[in-house]
């Protein structure tokens, strides 16, 4: 799992604020996001608890996409695939 700071806009549509007297728009708003691989068996089970813990009911709770992974290399061991994942 990794856990990055980003910025971006959806349907919050960013805010206003006043900088050195000006109004000024930001329409980038600070968010959190989380990749996570997982073997195919924990999918359902992840996305279950992400949204567990995630969900507010209100604009800006996100999505979550489920991609593929064509293949999983650990770089320390040459483990391949769902050995590699853990």
């Amino acid at each position: 799992m990794t856990v990055s700071n980003v910025i971006g806009c959806g349907q919050q549509m960013g805010y206003t604020e006043a900088y050195r007297g000006a109004i000024t728009e930001v329409k980038l708003i600070k968010k959190v996001r989380l990749d996570v691989a997982v073997n195919e068996d924990f999918v359902q089970p992840t996305i279950d608890a992400i949204i567990r813990g995630a969900r507010t009911g209100r604009i800006g709770d996100e999505k979550i996409f489920v991609a593929d992974l064509l293949e999983c290399i650990r770089i320390r061991t040459g483990e391949r695939s769902g050995t590699a994942i853990g």
